[in-house]
């Protein structure tokens, strides 16, 4: 999309769905090497807490910034702040949807508040929150 902070306006709203898999799992946990149990498929250290393994959080907060980056503003912009809240555990499969709604449009600072809501494929909110984020691109 790539709007420049006049064309945008409280209440805009900009989603984006994605369905994660053990693949996404495996790459996340080799970029922060964060090897919990929690993610591993194949280890039976989920067990005592779920139904089957769960996705690291920073793979959902990635969707939500890639609502950012390409929609919502879809430009040139820096996540300055993020307040989130996990909700329900987001386990392999399933499809999670990413939605951001404009709350407040600072023009002298260039920054804008989104509201954050996620949800899986039954509509159960895993993640709330939201984001403040500088927008670069000011001009058409």
């Amino acid at each position: 999309m790539n709007l420049v902070i006049a064309e945008m306006f409280t209440g805009q709203i900009a989603r984006l769905q994605r369905i994660f898999t053990e693949s996404d799992v495996r790459l996340c946990n080799e970029l922060t090497k964060d090897f919990s149990p929690v993610y591993q498929p194949n280890e039976d250290g989920w067990k005592k807490y779920y139904e089957k393994p769960i996705v690291p959080g920073l793979l959902t907060e990635g969707l939500i910034t890639q609502v950012i980056s390409e929609k919502l503003p879809g430009g040139a912009c820096i996540l300055l702040q993020k307040e989130l809240v996990f909700y329900h555990p987001v386990h392999v499969g399933d499809e999670i949807t990413a939605e951001l709604e404009i709350i407040d449009i600072n023009l002298a600072r260039n920054w804008v508040t989104q509201k954050v809501t996620c949800y899986n494929q039954t509509g159960n909110e895993v993640v709330k929150g939201q984001v403040v984020i500088l927008v670069l691109s000011n001009h058409s």
